[in-house]
């Protein structure tokens, strides 16, 4: 019950729990919306409509990567092959051997991050030419340089990336999270920054001005970026697969248009997936951090 002194000020309600002398249990004349009671039907109806939902959209955008997986893979991608991808391969097959090619795509993977330039085409050169394996163990050691030298140029630019810090302090959150707790923490956040769509070549330069230490750094950075290497690898896989059947003029099988579209739906929903993990966990890194 509550009352009004006239100063608009109220009294918190009153709960009158009587005990019942028969059975000695107690009987509440008056409830409120305690954390006690039960979930209300609406509050369940609510939550299983919420999960039907998310259900839709995601069958949804399955079907629509299917569906533009398999209109790419049937008409767009062998227009493109055979007039640009196919010339193209031939030209560096003719030009460079493989010991060349491989130290020009190690070269370009580990230096064109340094200068703000992106090494993707080169990564699905190295699939196209090496495959899984050897593609993946290029890649790998050439990106390790890479994240390496702009970690190690930062000295340079210290006190102007830690200016720059200062200048926009929320969107630098998150780069400060990735530099602060234990070596593990910084570890996890620098892992996410790489999986995240957050622009890592900007972060190679920043990351030494956050306090983070080399160890979580390069763990993490290397850790972060197997996703994007395993869908830059299975992309040139796939253009030499289109390019092949493309050059023998024959087009693909029903079989291989079902694996290559499966393919390319399960990497480009796991992607989706790590990054939106991805993205929500920095926010929460980041949310904690603008508070401190």
């Amino acid at each position: 019950m509550t009352y009004s002194d006239g100063a608009d000020e109220t009294v918190p309600e009153l709960k009158l729990i009587i005990e019942d002398p028969e059975n000695g249990d107690y009987v509440k004349l008056r409830g409120g919306s305690d954390e006690e009671e039960e979930e209300s039907p609406a509050g369940c109806w609510i939550g299983s409509v919420t999960s039907v939902w998310f259900w839709v959209k995601l069958i949804s955008l399955v079907a629509f990567l299917g569906l533009l997986a398999f209109v790419i893979i049937k008409w767009i991608a062998p227009f493109l092959i055979e007039k640009e991808l196919i010339p193209f391969i031939k030209w560096v097959r003719s030009t460079f051997s493989i010991p060349v090619l491989g130290l020009l795509l190690f070269a370009s993977v580990a230096l064109f991050p340094s200068i703000l330039l992106p090494s993707s085409p080169s990564m699905w050169m190295a699939g196209l030419t090496f495959g899984y394996g050897n593609g993946f163990l290029l890649i790998l050691s050439a990106a390790s340089i890479g994240v390496t030298l702009p970690f190690l140029i930062g000295h340079l630019f210290l006190h102007k990336m830690q200016e720059w810090l200062k200048q926009y302090p929320k969107k630098a959150a998150i780069l400060r999270a990735a530099g602060e707790g234990t070596w593990f923490h910084q570890f996890q956040a620098v892992t996410l920054i790489r999986v995240s769509p957050f622009p890592y070549m900007i972060y190679n330069y920043c990351a030494l001005a956050t306090g983070v230490h080399y160890g979580p750094y390069i763990l993490g950075s290397l850790v972060g970026m197997v996703p994007e290497i395993f869908v830059s690898i299975y992309t040139g896989i796939m253009l030499r697969t289109l390019a092949v059947a493309s050059d023998k003029r024959h087009g693909l099988s029903a079989m291989e248009i079902v694996v290559n579209v499966l393919g390319f739906c399960v990497t480009a929903s796991a992607t989706i997936v790590c990054t939106i993990y991805a993205k929500k966990k920095l926010s929460a890194m980041q949310s904690e951090e603008v508070e401190t």
